[in-house]
């Protein structure tokens, strides 16, 4: 990620609340460290939009099981699938597959199917859509493209991966435009030799630069892949331009997911920051896994006395001493955590902040996540 903003106008994204985001935007993006219960809050705003009647697709690209697991399933594909429950609108899901969603933008683009195929034998091919850097979040980039505008949702929510590579999601429009319009990229197209030998030492740079990854007889395989590739990268630029202006449209909602631990505090602080840079801005903060306050300052006051310390006593007086004592060491904890992370609610301010409390276990079915949606939008009184 190089920090550079998004190509085009300032974004209009203004603080909504979750209840809001669930029940007005078209795209979510779940954004945070790994840990912080990310792909759970994803899984529960999708679960929210289906309570209010919307159509609702929930998408990782995250290659973990989380996601299926939150939602009580075995396995998820890439393409949605449907989530059986009692709700008026309907809840979809899908765990992203960078390959297949490659070779079915190559089946769309190519003239023929000779073309497209051509393509996918080709080892540099191979190599882009199964070890080369950035696949995934270019892959991201065309299946939220293609889940927006096909899919006939009203609400798609993704679950990206730890905030760092997120990033490299959210400027993933930009890179790619960006090489599609490079010199080098545009020299390799040429069918001919005259454009290999015009730009012959750049050309030769990139070509040595690949055969790092893709072994021998790299250069007759970059010439073929490019020249396979010719007419259709006017469709990647074209998808990539849309998408830049769906991830800045006023009805996108950035969520930024946390947890009280100073390690996911600085990195959703750091995230914060590059929306910024991104003419971006967080719509809400969810803070996951809090020490809930039982107690008010008034209420611990009035308490005090009970368990005043040097003072004797027995039988019921010392088990109520023991409970306010309890009930103190609690409240300390819960005024720690919240100043852990005040300096990131001052960050995103003024998006509104969720506070959802440590759970006894972790979610793995829908029951579970329906306990953590009602935690979180409850907050709205919703």
């Amino acid at each position: 990620m190089t920090g550079a903003p998004v190509d085009g106008p300032p974004a209009t994204m203004t603080p909504a609340t979750i209840t809001e985001v669930a029940r007005d935007r078209s795209i979510v993006i779940c954004c945070g460290s790994g840990g912080v219960g990310k792909t759970t809050t994803s899984a529960a705003i999708a679960l929210q939009a289906a309570r209010l009647g919307r159509t609702a697709c929930v998408v990782t690209i995250d290659p973990a099981r989380r996601l299926a697991n939150s939602l009580g399933v075995d396995e998820l594909s890439n393409a949605p699938t449907r989530i059986a429950g009692d709700w008026p609108g309907e809840l979809h899901a899908l765990m992203l597959d960078p390959k297949g969603t490659f070779d079915d933008l190559i089946a769309r683009y190519a003239d023929s199917e000779a073309q497209a195929e051509d393509i996918r034998v080709n080892r540099i091919y191979r190599n882009l859509t199964g070890t080369l850097s950035g696949t995934q979040e270019y892959m991201a980039m065309e299946k939220l493209h293609e889940l927006v505008e096909e899919g006939g949702f009203d609400v798609v929510v993704v679950d990206t991966p730890p905030s760092r590579n997120a990033l490299d999601f959210l400027d993933a429009p930009r890179r790619l435009t960006h090489f599609l319009e490079n010199r080098v990229f545009q020299a390799l197209m040429a069918p001919t030799r005259v454009g290999l030998r015009f730009m012959s030492v750049a050309a030769n740079a990139l070509l040595r630069t690949i055969s790092k990854v893709a072994g021998a007889d790299i250069v007759h395989d970059a010439v073929a892949f490019f020249q396979a590739f010719e007419g259709m990268e006017e469709g990647f630029r074209v998808r990539a331009a849309r998408v830049r202006e769906l991830l800045t449209q006023s009805d996108t909602a950035f969520v930024l997911v946390a947890s009280p631990r100073p390690d996911s505090v600085d990195e959703a602080v750091h995230f914060a920051g590059k929306l910024a840079d991104s003419q971006m801005s967080a719509t809400a903060l969810v803070v996951n896994r809090v020490q809930p306050r039982f107690a008010s300052d008034e209420q611990l006051a009035a308490l005090a006395p009970l368990s005043s310390p040097g003072v004797h006593r027995d039988g019921a007086a010392a088990a109520l001493a023991d409970l306010v004592d309890n009930l103190a060491g609690y409240t300390l904890a819960s005024d720690r955590e919240e100043a852990a992370y005040a300096g990131l609610v001052a960050e995103v301010a003024p998006a509104p902040v969720y506070r959802v409390p440590l759970l006894n276990s972790d979610v793995h079915d829908l029951d579970g996540l329906a306990t953590v949606a009602d935690l979180l939008f409850g907050q709205d009184g919703a």
